[in-house]
């Protein structure tokens, strides 16, 4: 469908104000009767040279105070911190574990997942050996530590479980 100049000129002004595809698309109906599918709208807004604006992503309370420091930006900048352990395995993962639980654990998600997992990284535990860890497509968990025959400890287990968890909630995992 050919859209006359000012038409082309309504949509180019639309995307340079900040409008999405699906307002560019609805702006058309509401103004011009066109009825366009999105696809059509994404061809249109292509051909005429028009460039789309990203939207920030609205951030949660705890990244707007971390935004001062630098790198909120990037969901994966603070995956090689070290988190305290959260709470125990199938509780609250905001409470403490119990009193001389200090385990600590440093997890990262890979930002390319390894072959046949969904989701994979690596973690490093309390006395400092790292593994490799996946969840494949069936939900099958996997840990390949670096040491043969490593176990870590419990409460190694229990902070990276529930860290673990966190983090798969804040990368949409849950």
């Amino acid at each position: 469908m050919e859209l006359s100049l000012e038409q082309r000129q309504a949509v180019i002004d639309w995307v340079a104000k900040g409008a999405s595809l699906s307002e560019v698309q609805k702006a058309l109906k509401e103004q011009f009767g066109i009825s366009m599918t999105f696809m059509d709208v994404r061809l249109l807004v292509l051909e005429i040279g028009a460039e789309l604006k990203d939207k920030p992503e609205p951030k949660a309370p705890a990244e707007t105070a971390a935004a001062g420091q630098g790198a909120a930006d990037d969901p994966y900048a603070d995956e090689d911190e070290e988190y305290p352990a959260a709470g125990p395995v199938g509780g609250d993962p905001g409470a403490p574990l119990p009193e001389g639980a200090g385990a600590r654990v440093a997890l990262s998600l890979d930002r390319v997942m390894a072959p046949g997992a969904m989701v994979s990284g690596e973690v490093t535990f309390s006395d400092g050996v790292k593994a490799r860890w996946l969840i494949d497509q069936y939900g099958r968990f996997g840990l390949e530590p670096e040491k043969p025959g490593y176990q870590p400890s419990n409460e190694d287990l229990q902070a990276f479980q529930a860290r673990l968890r966190i983090e798969l909630r804040r990368h949409g995992y849950g």
